[in-house]
């Protein structure tokens, strides 16, 4: 998106996550911020970024985090009640599903036009809960995003934070409110399921 306006953003991916997952103006606020000459109607580069961000999805490109396959048939094997509340548009979680079939194990999905505030508004996972959760249910929710956790945190779930040892997340686990694993291969089975 930057690229067709003749701009040069050299973030990495991790980069790019730790400013978009943020809040909702942070990427925005961060782009302005580098390229002051940018073109100031976001709303036109934003729906760039969502037309482009779609057209990569279609690439064929998606991938599981490392151990959330075995994650996921475990859950499956043992009936465990799961679902995902996303920020992310029905439109892009179809692109996805379609590209990794383990994620139709998940039988409930919450996506972006179904709540009206969205993360770190805890709206989709108070929806989720009260759909799909039952009375004395453990409920345990996973983010590797600030706004995802912050939500998540204003919820009764134990909130899960996948990230590495050197995320700034980590500063938000701090007071021991939630666990931290730096990826899914590292949960041992016999703790979630």
């Amino acid at each position: 998106m930057m690229a067709a306006r003749g701009f040069q953003l050299d973030w990495s991916f991790a980069q790019f996550c730790n400013v978009a997952h943020l809040n909702s103006t942070a990427l925005r606020e961060a782009l302005y911020a580098q390229f002051p000459t940018l073109d100031p109607d976001w709303g036109s580069l934003y729906e760039d970024k969502k037309r482009l961000y779609l057209e990569l999805l279609g690439t064929g490109r998606v991938e599981l985090m490392p151990g959330v396959a075995p994650l996921l048939k475990a859950l499956e094997k043992k009936g465990i009640r799961r679902c995902v509340a996303t920020n992310s548009l029905h439109e892009q979680i179809v692109q996805i599903r379609s590209q990794v079939p383990l994620l139709d194990s998940i039988p409930h999905w919450i996506t972006r036009e179904q709540y009206s505030k969205p993360k770190p508004d805890p709206e989709c996972y108070l929806k989720a809960i009260q759909l799909y959760g039952q009375k004395g249910d453990r409920i345990i929710g996973f983010e590797d995003s600030i706004r995802g956790l912050q939500a998540l945190r204003q919820t009764p779930a134990l909130p899960v934070l996948i990230c590495s040892s050197h995320h700034p997340l980590l500063e938000m686990a701090a007071d021991g409110s939630l666990v931290h694993y730096e990826s899914f291969e590292q949960i041992p089975e016999n703790q979630l399921v």
